[in-house]
């Protein structure tokens, strides 16, 4: 009679080794994530940082903001062209554009000025705009002899900072939009005493 014996030891070595194999594999997955936890540091999270408007032990005024830098200049805030930053010449309130008036210019001068002018000055420029129906303080047309007669470096100088009345515009409006604006307002005080003869020849035909 045959017994047919199995043999227990040799299937414990092969179950032994892949145990083995195993356990290597966690330790090594483990000392991955202990390091990982090791690296995992919190100093960028609590770093030692100032909040605006904090104040500082550190400094003798107590303030965490400091002063700029004497003679710093913001990147892009050189303005060192007189005449397209402040619409003057030595001084002098400028009667000349810092750049050529074309078709675009107008254009762009017409967009801005019924954005930021038009409800206080009307679109034509007589001071009739929406807000002053409802009670702001007029002002005044831009077809009177004193302002027709102005430079057009004294309409950038009231955009840019402000007169009466009126506020300033610096912040809403850059300096390329202002001198567009002023060209326009050139336009709408020659559409009021236009005559023929300031009209093209090749237009004058649609005038009725």
């Amino acid at each position: 009679m045959r017994i047919s014996v199995s043999s227990p030891p040799q299937r414990t070595r092969r179950t032994e080794g892949k145990h083995a194999v195993s356990s290597v594999v966690n330790i090594f997955v483990m000392a991955i994530l202990a390091l990982g936890a090791v690296a995992c540091r919190q100093d960028m999270h609590d770093q030692p940082k100032y909040i605006p408007m904090r104040g500082s032990t550190f400094f003798n005024d107590a303030r965490s903001a400091r002063p700029v830098i004497e003679g710093t200049v913001a990147r892009g805030q050189l303005h060192d062209d007189e005449l397209m930053f402040t619409g003057k010449v030595k001084g002098e309130d400028a009667d000349e554009f810092p750049m050529r008036v074309d078709a675009a210019v107008m254009a762009r001068g017409q967009e801005r000025f019924n954005i930021y002018c038009a409800p206080c000055h009307g679109r034509t420029g007589q001071g009739d705009g929406m807000i002053v129906r409802r009670g702001y303080r007029r002002p005044p047309s831009f077809h009177q002899n004193r302002l027709r007669n102005a430079p057009v470096g004294h309409f950038f100088d009231v955009i840019t900072n402000g007169f009466g009345a009126m506020p300033d515009y610096a912040a809403q409006i850059k300096a390329e939009d202002r001198w567009a604006i002023t060209a326009f307002v050139r336009a709408l005080q020659l559409s009021e005493h236009a005559t023929v003869a300031d009209v093209p020849p090749s237009d004058r035909s649609r005038i009725q």
